[in-house]
């Protein structure tokens, strides 16, 4: 069993708005408070991090991000003025070497499997874990992508609270006040993305673009990093969604882009057009 009363997805606050209002001051006093511990804790040293990424990258597990990769992360967690908001897509073999590098901040991973989810919060208390469905398949890219383009006006616009949305590639299922949090860092390594019938990190990638270019307060920028950017899927939707002028970095297997938020009326993702079309996934 979950270390937290998991409920199933949309019943975690039920969708009417002075009970939203309510999930909006409840995330306000936690992140009063997340600010106040900060405040007073010493930040993590150089040596502790650079040990950390050490032994993360020199594991023999074979699904492990490289040095380089890990780097670009951790570097962007320690420029972050605390407390960093962390969002990760995926329970992966970092996860606790986010949460040790995110010191002093709320880190927070969504997750395909609930079970895992369940599991990974019962073994470490520590960690915030929250498990989503997604309704998206690989092979479907080219047709999500393209209705994403009908409605960026109306449902599938770049400014918005996604929890009211229903574009198809917009996660309206997390918990209310996630949608609420001005994130610092997001982290897009998962779900899964290898086979046809996978769900793929289409809507990762939109939902992250969306975060990143609604936030209300904090740091105007957003660090967003898509694992196995190397992929063609995962390029093609974060050129789509996260716009190739705001990609800074990409080396080995990691894209790093800094999206700025946008105005509310805001109806593009990208202010140039010269990104690849979607094409097939084969």
């Amino acid at each position: 069993m979950a270390s937290r009363l998991r409920l199933p997805p949309h019943s975690r606050f039920p969708r009417y708005p002075h009970l939203h209002r309510d999930s909006i001051s409840i995330s306000t006093s936690s992140s009063a408070a997340t600010a106040a511990v900060a405040a007073s804790s010493p930040p993590l040293s150089s040596a502790v991090s650079r040990a950390l990424l050490h032994y993360a990258s020199n594991s023999n597990n074979t699904d492990r991000m490289s040095y380089t990769d890990i780097k670009q992360i951790a570097d962007a967690l320690r420029q972050c003025s605390p407390p960093c908001n962390f969002l990760v897509f995926g329970l992966t073999h970092e996860t606790l070497l986010w949460k040790a590098l995110n010191h002093n901040g709320r880190t927070v991973f969504i997750d395909e499997n609930r079970y895992y989810a369940a599991y990974i919060e019962e073994k470490y208390p520590e960690i915030e874990a929250y498990d989503v469905q997604y309704g998206t398949k690989l092979s479907e890219m080219p047709e999500l992508i393209a209705a994403v383009k009908e409605q960026v006006r109306n449902e599938c616009r770049p400014v918005q609270n996604l929890l009211f949305s229903e574009c198809k590639l917009g996660l309206n299922d997390l918990p209310n006040q996630l949608y609420e949090v001005d994130w610092d860092v997001i982290l897009v390594d998962g779900p899964r993305g290898y086979w046809p019938e996978a769900p793929g990190r289409m809507a990762a990638i939109f939902t992250a673009a969306v975060l990143a270019r609604s936030k209300k307060g904090g740091n105007p920028k957003t660090h967003v990093f898509v694992h196995d950017f190397n992929m063609k899927v995962d390029r093609i939707t974060s050129d789509e969604f996260l716009c190739r002028e705001n990609l800074v970095k990409s080396k080995d297997m990691m894209g790093h882009f800094v999206l700025e938020r946008m105005d509310s009326n805001a109806s593009q993702f990208c202010r140039s057009s010269s990104h690849s079309p979607p094409s097939s996934t084969s």
